[in-house]
């Protein structure tokens, strides 16, 4: 049996590109509006103050060494100001804590009405705030950090909210409904539909691979029907 190349040709540019027509328009709908839309301003860089340092009389506070003396199993300590006082940031296997620079005690984790004066510390927008939540299952857009953390949104459209450390009082995120829009068209621009973060999964190569095979396929039905018309011309 004789293939006609080109109708087979002709039909697999047809199906593949049925296949993988709307998925390009995807790509192509979600590119223009992860390049409209300024990656600072989709980070939440605007919703924050810059961290400022605070001079501290070290003669004062308790040395770092008996901090460390004292916390056997830290690796790392850092001198920052929380709610006004300065605190002694530890990082140990067991996660981050704070302690009291003046006193060397160990600090409770932040109330809701704690977590309220530090957002409202560092929010450069309208200060009204809408709720105060401290969460223990992390929502599908802070996958990426592990509760327990605490949920501070503002009024406004676009719904700014920060994330903080219930530990040591520190910015974890920042959330906003532009950034909400970005992480869906995200997730659909890169096919990754659950974690929304696997750029080199299975679906998006073959999606990759039936594309260029519609190119290809396109390419060699141009290539033939040019020489088909040349060949009709010189006959």
């Amino acid at each position: 049996m004789t293939i006609r190349w080109p109708l087979f040709v002709r039909r697999v540019h047809k199906w593949v590109g049925l296949f993988i027509g709307i998925q390009a328009v995807i790509w192509t709908v979600t590119g223009m509006y992860m390049v409209a839309v300024h990656i600072d301003y989709i980070h939440g860089d605007n919703l924050v103050r810059p961290v400022r340092s605070t001079p501290q009389q070290l003669a004062r506070l308790v040395a770092p060494s008996q901090v460390l003396a004292n916390r056997p199993n830290a690796s790392e300590i850092r001198l920052q100001t929380l709610l006004g006082r300065p605190v002694w940031r530890v990082e140990s296997a067991a996660g981050a804590y704070a302690v009291d620079a003046r006193s060397g005690a160990r600090l409770a984790p932040l109330n809701a009405a704690q977590a309220r004066e530090v957002a409202l510390g560092i929010y450069t927008g309208k200060p009204e705030v809408v709720s105060v939540e401290l969460l223990t299952k992390a929502p599908l857009e802070m996958q990426s950090s592990k509760p327990p953390y605490w949920r501070v949104e503002f009024e406004g459209w676009n719904q700014p909210t920060l994330y903080l450390s219930p530990a040591t009082g520190e910015l974890i995120s920042r959330r906003h409904n532009l950034w909400r829009v970005f992480d869906f068209v995200w997730m659909l621009h890169i096919m990754e539909y659950e974690t929304r973060s696997n750029v080199n999964n299975l679906l998006l190569r073959v999606a990759t691979w039936v594309a260029v095979l519609m190119s290809l396929s396109g390419a060699w039905l141009l290539w033939w029907s040019i020489g088909r018309k040349k060949k009709k011309k010189a006959a």
